[in-house]
């Protein structure tokens, strides 16, 4: 009986599931790729608002502080878009004519508030507390990125559960005295910026159980207080200042997922 298939069959048969195998791990490459893009996280991109708002020439140049606008940084989960009233206490008296400052007028004269586009915006399954963030020793800078530097604000880190959850396996590397919180320039302690800390001995919880202050490398210790001058070293101090919790529980669904 004649054979069915060629010899060259077998070669042909391996070499389709090898060709197989490897578009379905480029395809899983590509896909992976395009679901960390800034596509997808929308990471650097400037959305079209409807005031060009400078945060440079509010923060860097005018020296406003985060909480001037976002009242409720340090107390809600929301950190809060300003009502127009907060624009118009400064624009009642300077650049009243300006074209580009037409919706906040409007805003004023009407009542009706301006359509800010949301430059970050969690899923709505995630449950992120600013409050807490900020009150543990994070910096606005830890997530914002350098927002004192942006002429149009936009999205510096990925914002992905991954990015999320590489500080919080290791919380040390971002933690930083309170009175940093609001400093973009904050690079933590080095041998030349040595940080001194000490516990205040308030008792509770809060991140105000420490105090903390930025001196010189020949400036002498105070007593009572701790020299740090890398910013592990710092963070795993504040770690236990700050009880924050160990880096499993931190990593727990629960913690975002509600």
């Amino acid at each position: 009986m004649a054979q069915v298939f060629d010899r060259s069959s077998n070669a042909l048969a391996r070499a389709s599931l090898v060709i197989t195998g490897l578009i379905v791990v480029a395809l899983g490459v590509a896909l992976n790729s395009l679901q960390r893009s800034p596509w997808v996280t929308r990471q650097g991109q400037r959305p079209d608002q409807p005031i060009p708002f400078s945060h440079k020439h509010h923060v860097e140049g005018l020296g406003l502080q985060c909480q001037y606008c976002h009242v409720q940084v340090e107390k809600a989960a929301y950190a809060g878009i300003p009502p127009t009233k907060t624009c118009i206490n400064c624009h009642a008296q300077i650049w009243t004519n300006a074209e580009y400052l037409e919706p906040v007028r409007q805003s004023w004269a009407t009542g009706a508030s301006i359509q800010w586009i949301r430059v970050h915006d969690l899923p709505d399954f995630v449950y992120f507390n600013h409050e807490i963030h900020v009150n543990k020793g994070i910096g606005c800078a830890s997530c914002h990125g350098r927002v004192d530097e942006m002429p149009l604000m936009y999205q510096q880190n990925t914002l992905q559960m991954e990015w999320c959850l590489n500080c919080h396996r290791n919380p040390a590397v971002n933690l930083r005295p309170t009175a940093e919180i609001y400093n973009m320039a904050w690079e933590g302690p080095s041998t030349s910026k040595p940080v001194v800390c000490s516990s205040t001995d308030k008792g509770g919880a809060t991140a105000q159980n420490v105090s903390c202050e930025v001196t010189t490398e020949e400036a002498a210790v105070p007593s009572g207080y701790t020299k740090f001058t890398s910013q592990m070293e710092l963070g795993k101090y504040l770690t236990a200042q700050y009880h924050i919790r160990t880096p499993d529980e931190l990593s727990s669904c629960e913690t975002c997922h509600r």
